[in-house]
């Protein structure tokens, strides 16, 4: 089950804590106003609440904030300044102009109010689903969320496990929990920015050793599959932060074997950037382990390429990367489709015995992040070259037609391939039609069937490839 946090007013559960600490302020305090250091989530908070009780809030940022995080604190009239590239960075800048204009401060996460205001959601858990809880997945940044509901949610239900969940790159908790002392990062991951925190608070660590059960520790590519699974279940787009409790308690489910177990994780934020989906997306496919990207060998040679779709089968192919660089071999960038993760390893097998020497690269980060773009550019062997445009059904075998309609002699000198998940399939494809095939080569275009563009003359083929 979700607890649905993103469904607040600033789309996040850090407006609990916010205006808990404020409605417990003087009437001079509020008078003055208030300051916070935020990654965007408490920021609004604070801002919601300072419009709400009629004060000045002032609200230093990351330079690396959203922008979506940025426009919705000035919506609710804070006074925004950014500075540095994480948490600490602002929060150190925060102190500063505290001291400087006699503003009261609200911590995001270290502050007794805070937590207890954050804790809220413990209670209301325990009131939306009275029934057995196995165990509750809260995110961790700075660890005020998990410190209020782990501290709620022992004392009238110890036998619920809360569990904590951080990203690989921004375990600060996990870290300092096992070193029994708070450690001070000095790097942190930013995909999650909402829990990039390079230092958790005195309090909140104090609180979480005491009350929390275990921890789950998960990467990007399981933070993406979760935005998208919560996004097929509910129609909702979270963010990375947001979605962190949900893919820790996928991953707990997994490596403990769980059944019929109730499972509650927390989401805590829908303030995502636009731009960031085109990175789930991508991502989410190798996170939900649906997804192999391998880079296969095969003879620079004709017929090759034929050979390479037919030994694929029926697998649906998710990328077709290929531009010819060498006399001999020839390189593929292929994605596939795949249920699970031991699939990968038996399609390594299987291209290896049809002979295709095969590398899996499904975790490696630099092939998955900038590779797969660029594989290409301009080739001295590529004498003769059509470059055409080309639309089909996206629907299993459409690959093998086409390369199977296409004469044997004609040389692939570039594919590039990529299933958008669309209803029709795009690729691009370069072939080395001598002059003598002109006319052969305008039959086969036309009893394709597909619709087609001839791109030989666009300058940006001329440019780079």
């Amino acid at each position: 089950m979700l607890k649905r946090e993103d469904q607040l007013e600033v789309f996040s559960f850090k407006l609990r804590g916010a205006y808990n600490r404020m409605a417990n302020l003087s009437q001079a305090e509020l008078k003055r106003g208030v300051i916070a250091a935020s990654a965007g989530n408490h920021a609004q908070g604070v801002a919601y609440s300072a419009k709400r009780l009629g004060t000045r809030a002032v609200i230093v940022m990351p330079e690396t904030t959203p922008q979506v995080k940025i426009e919705g604190v000035r919506r609710n009239g804070g006074e925004v300044v950014l500075f540095g590239e994480s948490f600490s960075d602002a929060y150190a800048h925060a102190v500063e102009l505290e001291k400087e204009e006699k503003l009261t401060f609200v911590h995001p996460f270290d502050d007794p109010d805070v937590i207890a205001g954050q804790g809220t959601i413990g209670m209301e858990i325990l009131h939306q689903h009275p029934g057995p809880i196995h165990a509750i997945f809260v995110p961790i940044g700075g660890g005020g969320l998990i410190a209020g509901v782990a501290a709620y949610i022992k004392q009238l239900r110890p036998e619920i496990k809360v569990i904590g969940v951080q990203t690989e790159d921004s375990a600060a908790m996990v870290r300092s929990v096992k070193a029994n002392r708070r450690l001070n990062l000095n790097d942190v991951g930013l995909f999650s920015d909402g829990t990039a925190v390079k230092q958790v608070g005195s309090e909140t660590f104090k609180l979480t050793r005491q009350y929390v059960d275990d921890y789950v520790l998960v990467d990007t590519d399981a933070i993406c599959a979760a935005i998208k699974d919560v996004f097929q279940d509910t129609r909702s787009v979270l963010e990375p932060a947001g979605a962190l409790a949900m893919a820790g308690a996928k991953r707990y489910a997994q490596q403990h074997k769980l059944k019929n177990k109730t499972l509650i994780a927390i989401t805590s934020g829908a303030n995502m950037n636009f731009d960031r989906l085109r990175f789930v997306a991508e991502r989410a496919e190798v996170g939900l382990a649906r997804e192999a990207v391998l880079a296969i060998s095969l003879p620079e040679q004709r017929g090759s390429f034929l050979r390479l779709i037919e030994a694929l089968g029926n697998r649906s192919v998710t990328e077709f990367n290929y531009r010819i660089s060498d006399a001999d071999q020839a390189h593929v960038f292929l994605g596939l489709q795949v249920q699970s993760e031991s699939e990968i390893e038996k399609l390594e097998t299987h291209f290896v015995r049809k002979g295709f020497p095969t590398l899996n690269l499904t975790n490696n980060e630099m092939a998955k992040t900038h590779l797969r773009y660029m594989v290409g550019g301009r080739s001295p062997l590529a004498e003769h070259e059509q470059l055409y445009r080309f639309e089909f059904p996206e629907r299993p075998g459409a690959l093998r037609r086409f390369l199977s309609a296409m004469n044997p002699e004609w040389n692939i000198s570039l594919f590039h391939y990529r299933n958008q998940g669309d209803d029709y399939g795009r690729i691009l494809v370069g072939l080395q039609v001598p002059p003598t095939d002109k006319k052969v080569f305008s039959t086969f275009l036309e009893n394709l069937g597909y619709p087609y563009w001839d791109e030989s003359g666009n300058p940006a083929y001329k440019l780079f490839l």
